[in-house]
């Protein structure tokens, strides 16, 4: 049986769980969010805790367990506190600047990339050279995150470019090394 699968999901005070049949709304402070759960498996609620169940060990329901309990358990920890990724730009003349909800990327183009935050995400520079995403979904946190570090991935030689905080990048040698 999955481990994750298996494990409880605690609901902390402040956040509301309604299961209805294939549909799971979480509403908590910081906001709420809603998703169709795939498959037969199901919810239920047990004193403070949810508990994730497949009906038998069908190949199909093994592979969903897990991803369930999990998606279930981000959308419980984002409505009480918010995901975080934070990225960090290296290059001479590489920078960021916030305009409302835009960031202006400076990464070395003929023209500023723009990068709209889009709806339930807040985009934010602490400094020129640091960008931090945040918001309670996790899959559009990570998603809006990837697509900023696409615009200008970090390259091997001179490791310029946008990374993620505290990313290792693999650096290689030039032509001069032998």
């Amino acid at each position: 049986m999955s481990r994750i699968g298996r494990s409880p999901i605690p609901v902390p005070s402040g956040v509301d769980v309604t299961v209805e049949g294939r549909h799971v709304t979480v509403v908590g402070p910081k906001g709420s969010l809603d998703r169709r759960i795939p498959g037969n498996i199901s919810i239920r609620q047990e004193g403070g805790d949810l508990l994730v169940e497949r009906p038998d060990d069908a190949r199909e329901n093994r592979a969903l367990h897990g991803l369930v309990r999990s998606l279930v358990h981000n959308m419980v920890l984002g409505v009480s506190q918010e995901f975080t990724k934070e990225l960090e730009i290296l290059g001479v003349g590489y920078r960021a600047t916030l305009a409302g909800d835009t960031i202006d990327l400076a990464l070395g183009y003929s023209h500023p990339v723009r990068v709209k935050a889009p709806e339930g995400i807040t985009l934010e520079v602490p400094a020129p050279n640091r960008i931090v995403v945040r918001g309670i979904d996790k899959e559009k946190v990570g998603q809006v995150a990837a697509d900023i570090r696409a615009l200008r991935k970090p390259e091997p030689y001179k490791g310029k470019g946008v990374r993620y905080a505290g990313e290792h990048v693999v650096r290689k040698a030039g032509k001069t090394a032998k």
